[in-house]
């Protein structure tokens, strides 16, 4: 009688609980980065898969025509580092909301942008700020160091030949030839970069012909610095020191 009064309170307990629950949290998904303003990027299409959440870091590239001229956007050199695990709650890596929040500005004011760059100021609007090596730009493939932890080498950003930017991650499993769809100016507290010239803008981008692997959407967001330092004393080529989030969706 005992044991079968054992059965029927196994049972009873067992259709009270619902199906798969477990005392432990489940890990929060990434949710993509809100401008906090009136104007706020489009958000992944529903059933878009997060595959990375990378770290750039390197610079923004201008050319001043002449002086007194807008500076003309000519693309961006960066290194990728993979952040994914250190969003908060994803795993012992993980960072606090605080300290994740203020990642990019941390990175670009306390280390040095991690590539190659020329020697020569000649053609320069701002000396004190050199473009990178034009044979050599990508030192070699290593993690970037995060305080308590490293954060493992992704890949690269560059514009390609052709003026479109370019994504290659994972040793080239990911190759995304991205295309522009929308852009919204960042936050006002931003952080402007060690020069102050402000950070850049926000950006959704879709893949384009001739893209290797899942990857369909690349979102910019939580920049930091890499706007121009103006055309106002020098014509010639400018960059500018930058960080910022990519987050890769399929």
């Amino acid at each position: 009688m005992f044991k079968a009064y054992l059965v029927l309170l196994s049972a009873s307990l067992a259709l009270a609980l619902p199906t798969g629950s477990s005392c432990a949290n489940s890990p929060k998904a990434p949710a993509l980065p809100q401008t906090d303003g009136a104007s706020n990027l489009p958000q992944p299409p529903e059933g878009s898969k997060l595959l990375h959440i990378a770290l750039g870091f390197g610079i923004q590239n201008y050319t001043c025509a002449s002086v007194g001229a807008s500076p003309a956007a000519t693309g961006a050199l960066a290194m990728l580092y993979d952040i994914t695990s250190f969003y908060p709650g994803q795993s012992s890596q993980s960072l606090s909301q605080k300290d994740w929040d203020s990642l990019t500005s941390r990175v670009l004011q306390t280390q040095d942008v991690p590539l190659n760059f020329n020697s020569s100021t000649e053609g320069r609007v701002e000396p004190d700020s050199p473009g990178a090596s034009q044979t050599d730009p990508f030192p070699k493939d290593a993690p970037l160091d995060l305080e308590c932890s490293k954060a493992p080498f992704l890949g690269h950003h560059l514009f390609n030949s052709a003026g479109v930017p370019e994504f290659i991650l994972d040793g080239g499993k990911i190759n995304v030839l991205a295309g522009k769809d929308a852009g919204v100016d960042a936050p006002a507290n931003a952080d402007k970069g060690p020069d102050g010239t402000g950070a850049v803008a926000w950006l959704k981008l879709s893949a384009k012909e001739g893209t290797v692997g899942d990857a369909k959407l690349v979102y910019r967001v939580s920049t930091a610095g890499g706007n121009s330092h103006g055309c106002g004393n020098a014509a010639g080529q400018d960059s500018t020191k930058y960080t910022a989030m990519y987050w890769f969706y399929t």
